[in-house]
């Protein structure tokens, strides 16, 4: 088992890649069974697909599920036809032709969707990334976005009267609202940072003890003093428009801004940056990796706990930010989930800040083709999580062992990575 992990570890670009491809293309094949055995055992009048030469019946074409999952989540940009001779009785599968869907446009509601689950996922991901590469596990990603949120919404929303209603007012607002989640979510993240470096607590336990603390303490500051007066639901007053994030090319109603997505990729570069080419980023991975030989070397590895656990949260807070500023528009108790997705798209993208805008990709790609599928097909919500689920398992699943197996190898060589080479600045004594 050592053995196959340091093999995991040792593996090229290119080789993590093929072995990506072939963990999805392998989930699909066990996704299709999965459909065909549901498709049995369901109720329906008219059979969906009919498996040649067998002749049995489904009540569920698994070809369809798959086209219209990846298919919806782009705007449907490609439709079927299945010319009769090209496709004889006696052939096991029938070929499908794909042809461009005539007057398609790339700037679509669906693609909207799938774009904006990207941006936000992009942040919660890059949240988690940094906490992993500092050998802590941020399970309060969530929590930290949902306090960003918040801030977020209550000063944008009490900035607003002091600012005029221009472009200018909008840019400042905007400005302010980020900053305001970033410094929401940094504040919560150091707290089990600090508590982990000075108190030696468990930051797994702490995180998660957190993420109820943020929702509960939200959602009664919310229902109380802060709360929309107006509103059905327990939620804050609306962030003036000129204040939102507005599309560019995408129809309004899509909630997606390119200028958000543009703010992710500059995050991910940024990240990587930090990371792999700077004094503090080699502090924060040798700290994470090997506490003690980071000590030795004169790294503070209690105060870079601390720093790491808090640009992990401010990433998590400016998630919030996006998601009221982009998506919403106010402060909601229905918070979705982005803070728990981040953790699965750090870990298919291998902790890596470059890998998680591709990671976060997939993941939109997901989210908006099963609601595409819920919509399109008799097929029920819950056997497309299953299909999500699946292909999430197992493209992560060689990196997140490729992750353990670097550990491993670390704790039985007892060597901490090599430094950048650009690596000119000193160590925090």
């Amino acid at each position: 088992m050592s053995a196959f992990l340091r093999r995991l570890v040792a593996l090229s670009t290119v080789e993590r890649i093929l072995i990506s491809m072939a963990a999805l293309l392998l989930s699909i094949a066990i996704g299709f069974f999965i459909i065909l055995a549901s498709g049995r055992v369901a109720e329906c009048s008219t059979a969906a697909w009919t498996m040649p030469v067998t002749g049995l019946g489904f009540c569920y074409d698994p070809f369809e599920v798959y086209f219209v999952l990846f298919n919806g989540a782009l705007g449907e940009p490609f439709y079927t036809w299945q010319p009769a001779l090209l496709n004889p009785d006696w052939l096991p599968f029938t070929f499908t032709w794909l042809g461009l869907m005539p007057g398609w446009s790339p700037f679509n509601s669906s693609l909207a969707l799938t774009m904006s689950e990207t941006t936000l996922l992009i942040f919660t991901g890059l949240s988690v990334a940094v906490a992993f590469r500092a050998g802590l596990f941020n399970i309060g990603t969530q929590g930290q976005l949902v306090v960003g949120a918040l801030l977020t919404a209550l000063v944008v929303v009490a900035a607003a009267p002091l600012f005029p209603e221009s472009r200018l007012g909008g840019i400042v607002l905007i400005a302010l609202g980020v900053v305001a989640g970033a410094v929401g979510g940094g504040f919560w993240g150091a707290i089990p940072g600090a508590l982990k470096a000075y108190a030696d607590a468990n930051e797994v336990i702490t995180t998660i003890m957190l993420n109820f603390i943020a929702a509960n303490v939200a959602f009664v500051l919310v229902a109380g003093p802060f709360g929309d007066e107006t509103s059905s639901v327990v939620a804050t007053d609306r962030v003036p428009e000129h204040a939102r994030i507005e599309p560019w090319l995408f129809p309004a109603h899509g909630d997606f801004a390119e200028l958000a997505l543009l703010g992710g990729l500059l995050a991910v570069v940024g990240l990587y940056v930090l990371l792999e080419h700077t004094s503090f980023g080699y502090d924060l991975r040798v700290s994470g990796i090997q506490p003690i030989a980071a000590e030795y070397g004169g790294v503070n590895s209690k105060l870079t706990t601390v720093r790491a656990m808090t640009i992990s949260g401010a990433l998590g807070g400016i998630g919030g930010s996006m998601w009221i500023l982009m998506s919403e528009g106010r402060w909601i108790e229905s918070v979705p989930a982005l803070g728990f997705d981040g953790i699965a798209v750090s870990i298919l993208a291998g902790n890596s800040p470059i890998g998680v805008a591709p990671a976060a990709a997939l993941f939109g790609v997901l989210k908006g083709g099963a609601l595409e599928v819920g919509f399109q097909t008799d097929v029920p919500t819950e056997l497309v999580g299953v299909l999500r689920g699946l292909i999430i398992l197992f493209v992560a699943m060689p990196e997140f062992f490729r992750m353990i197996g670097t550990y491993i190898d670390v704790e039985e060589s007892g060597h901490p990575p090599e430094p950048a080479a650009d690596d000119g600045g000193e160590t925090d004594a």
